[in-house]
C-alpha cells in the first residue's frame, strides 16, 4: 500500500515533514547505539537481550515464545537463539505449561528479575543523560507530537499504544 500525498499539503510542508522525520531517524539511531555500547560495556550484553529481559519483567507470570516473539515484533527465530542464551546464563527459566504438555513459559529467575533490575536503573539513567537537555515542558510537547504520529490512520503496521 503506498501513501499518497496529501493535496493540501504545500511542496514546503512536505519537505518540513522530511526534515522531522530524517531527524528523529537520526536521534533514535544516536540514542540506540549509545544505548547498545553502554549495555556492552557496563553489562556485558546486547539491546536484544536487554529488550527480551524487559519484556519478560513486563509479564511476571511468563509467556510462551510466540507470545514473546509478538510482544518485540520478532520472529520465533530471532528470540529462540537469544532465549537458549538467556536459559544458559541462568537468567531465564523454561516452566511447563499446565495442560499443554508440549508447550512452555519462559519467564525471569531471580537472578534474571536482579540483573534486570540494575539494567533498567542504568538504562533509565543514560537515557535521562541523553535527553537532560529537554524541559519537562519539552518532554510533554515531545510525547504529545509523537503520539499524534502514532495515531495517523495512514499508518498500515499498528503498535500497542503503550509503547
Amino acid at each position: 500500500m503506498t501513501i499518497q500525498q496529501s493535496p493540501v499539503s504545500a511542496p514546503c510542508m512536505t519537505k518540513q515533514r522530511l526534515r522531522v522525520w530524517l531527524r528523529l531517524l537520526k536521534a533514535t539511531k544516536l540514542v540506540e547505539a549509545t544505548v547498545r555500547e553502554n549495555l556492552r560495556v557496563e553489562f556485558d550484553t546486547t539491546l536484544p537481550r536487554f529488550d527480551v529481559l524487559a519484556a519478560l519483567d513486563r509479564f511476571g507470570d511468563g509467556l510462551k515464545m510466540s507470545e514473546l516473539s509478538a510482544a518485540l515484533r520478532v520472529s520465533n527465530g530471532n528470540v529462540t537463539g537469544i532465549v537458549e542464551r538467556l536459559v544458559a546464563d541462568g537468567l531465564v527459566l523454561r516452566v511447563p505449561v499446565a495442560g499443554d504438555k508440549r508447550a512452555t513459559l519462559v519467564r525471569l529467575s531471580k537472578k534474571g528479575s536482579e540483573t534486570f533490575a540494575r539494567m533498567a536503573e542504568a538504562h533509565a539513567g543514560w537515557v535521562s543523560g541523553i535527553l537532560e537537555d529537554l524541559s519537562d515542558e519539552d518532554c510533554e510537547q515531545a510525547i504529545g507530537i509523537l503520539e499524534t504520529v502514532g495515531r495517523s490512520p495512514k499508518l498500515t503496521a499498528k503498535v500497542d499504544a503503550n509503547d
